[in-house]
């Protein structure tokens, strides 16, 4: 499954993502942006009798990362051009379809995420073995990141509350971010009632361009609050 996130990650631009880099044109999207390339999406599969311009991943790829748009299929007839902010030119966002299914609609995610999920591997390749901390849940630890030569503390800034976000791990070594935290505050909000098995990740991009990606599933216990599903 490691490979799997590499070969992600091996299409992505260089350059260091933590901790700093807040500037508010690489954190979000514009709405606009999105629209045009929903609107042209939506063309595309019109007039192709159903096709979606993406490109073809691997079947176990993560879903919020297995949909990436090929702009070359949309460009110049349903596009000028891909947005100035997406990773085909030179931005930072990588442009994807969730419910290619039912409702194929446009997200995004950061591609340097990719970059430091995959920095995170190739330093547990170098060491031999996977660095477990301390154990948060049924198959899912923190990562002792001192012995992976780190010198500060690791995270993620997320795109929904701009708090730092956890790099967890599970028992096969897989890498994840941890987005608990932001889901017990979505939850609070959310008038939606789930059940226990149901995959909540949703609510947090129901109102925002950015899917959680890396994300491992959560779901909810009797009490309606998020824990992990596991997997």
């Amino acid at each position: 499954m490691a490979g799997l996130y590499l070969i992600v990650a091996a299409m992505l631009l260089g350059g260091c993502f933590y901790p700093q880099e807040r500037k508010a044109e690489n954190k979000r999207p514009y709405e606009e942006q999105i629209a045009s390339v929903q609107r042209s999406v939506e063309q595309f599969q019109e007039d192709t009798g159903g096709l979606l311009p993406i490109k073809t991943k691997e079947a176990d790829t993560p879903i919020y990362q297995k949909y990436p748009i090929d702009f070359k299929r949309l460009a110049p007839k349903y596009l000028e051009a891909p947005p100035g902010n997406a990773y085909e030119s030179g931005g930072v966002f990588q442009y994807v379809l969730i419910d290619v299914e039912t409702n194929p609609t446009v997200k995004v995610f950061d591609v340097r995420l990719a970059e430091k999920v995959n920095e995170f591997y190739m330093r547990i390749k170098s060491q031999g073995y996977p660095p477990f901390k301390e154990k948060i849940a049924d198959n899912v630890y923190s990562i002792d990141q001192k012995k992976l030569g780190y010198k500060e503390e690791q995270y993620y800034i997320s795109p929904y509350t701009n708090n730092n976000l956890p790099f967890v791990i599970n028992g096969k070594g897989e890498i994840y971010v941890d987005y608990i935290s932001d889901l017990y505050q979505a939850m609070k909000d959310e008038k939606e009632d789930f059940s226990p098995g149901d995959d909540i990740r949703k609510i947090l991009y129901k109102d925002s361009p950015v899917v959680p990606a890396f994300s491992m599933p959560y779901t909810v216990d009797e009490n309606n609050e998020p824990v992990y599903m596991g997997k």
